[in-house]
């Protein structure tokens, strides 16, 4: 087997999409991946740390991207709006491809384990939103509440174009916080002053 592999970590992530899907997550082993993509288990663990993580790996694009549009935002742009472009940032990685993102998806729902790995994943960007958002000025707990409203709805936006992609994601993102502003905006005629 050749030393060098051209395209490695890609051929790494198919081959062990192909496997989660043909033979289930658990079922598949590191030395199965290595195998399908014609590489030896030590080039794969020099891409991933574990099995798992073939699933996770863009996690640091989109924090970086995440960081860049925060940093990138007019400084007059409320926190919300600047979670809204932050989270819009990441539709040109999360939203190429849905077929692999809808593969995955299912695949991540299948495993107790992998669902809370990919809330672990929500709750570091949601970690990276609110840092960025008080390195911007805006106090607590207004930072942690603007970021953390964003993640749930960029969740909510995720789960509407895995099941119907033709908005958008980026259309699904901005329809879903708009809808949020609607609801708060809503609530307010005849509720207790401190209650939900």
């Amino acid at each position: 087997m050749a030393r060098w592999e051209p395209d490695a970590a890609g051929r790494l992530r198919e081959a062990a999409m192909q496997l989660y899907v043909e033979r289930g997550f658990d079922q598949t082993t590191v030395a199965d991946i290595a195998e399908r993509a014609g590489v030896t288990s030590r080039t794969f663990f020099r891409h991933f740390t574990d099995k798992r993580e073939v699933l996770f790996n863009g996690t640091d694009l989109l924090r970086t991207g995440i960081a860049e549009a925060l940093a990138g935002a007019p400084a007059d742009t409320s926190p919300i709006a600047t979670v809204a472009l932050a989270l819009e940032s990441t539709t040109g990685f999360v939203g190429r491809d849905h077929a692999h993102s809808v593969r995955r998806q299912r695949i991540i729902d299948a495993h107790a384990e992998l669902r809370e790995r990919e809330l672990i994943k929500m709750a570091d960007l949601g970690a990276a939103l609110a840092a960025g958002l008080r390195e911007r000025g805006v106090p607590e707990p207004d930072a942690t509440l603007a970021a953390e409203t964003g993640i749930v709805a960029f969740r909510v936006a995720f789960a509407s174009w895995i099941a119907d992609p033709s908005p958008g994601l980026l259309s699904l993102i901005r329809s879903t916080l708009a809808r949020l502003t609607a609801l708060t905006a809503s609530g307010r005629s005849g509720q207790v002053e401190g209650r939900p």
